[in-house]
């Protein structure tokens, strides 16, 4: 469950000053359709950080934009430069440098190349 900005702070400090407790914030908030589980895993988060935010470095880690990646294609494309009427498909360079073709895409359309 996600929960708002808002609601993660006041979750935290009325749990902070015992006023209450994980099924009590189910029965009083009963119209947001929380589950236990996720305020559970709330308040174990906000007891061990005091904090509501999210840990640096606990997101998806991004590998797109990795040297080795972006050189890869760049050699591919311009090694195609020399050989008119030869290029490759996005779907041929994803199959030789084992990138996905979503990741192909971002790379093309961003300022890396």
């Amino acid at each position: 469950m996600v929960f708002s900005e808002e609601y993660k702070v006041l979750i935290k400090v009325l749990h902070q000053e015992k006023v209450m407790e994980q099924k009590k914030f189910i029965k009083e908030f009963a119209n947001k359709n929380w589950s236990l589980s996720s305020v559970k895993k709330l308040l174990t988060k906000t007891d061990q950080t005091s904090s509501v935010d999210h840990r640096p470095g606990s997101g998806k880690k991004l590998t797109i934009r990795i040297a080795q990646n972006v050189a890869s294609v760049k050699e591919l494309l311009l090694s195609q430069e020399s050989a008119l009427g030869t290029h490759k498909t996005i779907r041929q360079i994803a199959k030789e440098t084992g990138i996905s073709k979503a990741k192909l895409l971002c790379l093309f359309f961003s300022d890396v190349l």
